[in-house]
């Protein structure tokens, strides 16, 4: 028997049968809270509660659950809740699972690629996870993935962007106008140390050693720890930082984005990702005459040959040392 009750101002079905688990869901009508659970009652009379059944699940529904379930565990977390936020306002999201098909899927990655190709993919492949996991380990009767048929977008050029002439000035004078007190030191730290925007989030007072110069990353994105130099602007910029907290920058990630949007607004720069600058770094690393393993073990990438791309010198700094 269901039990239907108040909670809160909303109205709570409860579905629970010995053997066989319990189900529950908040309605704001009390009439839609007594059409659920007796859907519920009927599926446990033929065996299919607690299964997914495509034709009334839809894929916001498996992206929520997702969500909260597979996305919170990753590292990348915040940057996925939002990609997953931006899926569920889209009109895909509304279709029941049964209608999601490869050439919807296609349409889909079709129209998303307006806004590039890295983002149509990422897109493609987050839905294709969802899918499979739902298909996998939560139950949702169908016979195959519809995102495995899809072709995924090819991957664009690799992103060479560095600071030109005048542009560290120019995000040097605007920062003096930010209100977000830690956002020039974390631009320095990222120039100087090649670090991810994550990576320095998540540093804390006791990873960072200011007499060896080095900090200590414990949790990178490709799951090693690595330990990094620092330069003497590094270290000097680190030690004015207030220490009140565990954390070196006790700030939020998009706080973080939010504050360097409207900094690169300010210094006529909308094209530089905050990213950009772990280029520089690199790019400056292999400038000041560092070789390939040692640049990557401050990098922290696996394959050197990954840094291949960096190694792109401006001419105008060539040809000053053909002169030479």
């Amino acid at each position: 028997m269901a039990t239907i009750r108040k909670h809160r101002g909303k109205w709570q079905a409860i579905v629970r049968r010995k053997g066989q688990g319990s189900a529950s869901k908040t309605f704001h009508v009390k009439r839609e809270a007594e059409r659920w659970a007796r859907n519920q009652e009927l599926k446990l009379d033929n065996g299919t509660f607690g299964k997914l059944l495509p034709n009334e699940v839809t894929l916001a529904d498996l992206l929520i659950k997702y969500r909260k379930t597979i996305t919170v565990t990753k590292k990348g977390a915040p940057q996925e809740t939002r990609r997953i936020q931006r899926l569920l306002n889209d009109p895909i999201s509304s279709l029941a699972a049964d209608q999601i098909t490869s050439d919807r899927l296609a349409s889909f990655r079709d129209r998303r690629l307006n806004n590039g190709t890295r983002a149509a993919a990422i897109d493609l492949i987050l839905i294709g996870h969802c899918l499979r996991v739902s298909i996998n380990e939560w139950g949702l009767s169908l016979m195959t993935n519809p995102a495995d048929k899809v072709k995924r977008p090819a991957p664009p050029k690799a992103r060479q962007r560095r600071l030109k002439t005048g542009e560290y000035e120019a995000l040097e004078l605007a920062s003096k106008k930010t209100r977000n007190c830690y956002l020039w030191p974390l631009v320095i730290l990222a120039i100087e140390t090649g670090m991810r925007r994550s990576e320095l989030l998540g540093l804390t007072w006791d990873s960072v050693d200011l007499k060896k110069r080095t900090a200590l990353l414990k949790d990178t994105k490709n799951g090693d720890s690595r330990t990094v130099p620092l330069s003497e602007r590094a270290a000097s910029t680190i030690n004015i930082l207030p220490k009140n907290s565990l954390l070196l920058f006790p700030v939020s990630d998009n706080a973080i984005r939010l504050s360097w949007d409207k900094l690169k607004k300010r210094a006529n720069l909308d094209d530089l990702r905050f990213h950009d600058l772990r280029h520089e770094a690199i790019s400056r690393f292999f400038e000041k005459g560092l070789s390939l393993p040692e640049v990557a073990l401050i990098s922290g990438h696996k394959d050197p040959r990954m840094l291949f791309r960096y190694t792109h010198l401006r001419a105008e700094d060539i040809v000053s040392k053909l002169n030479d």
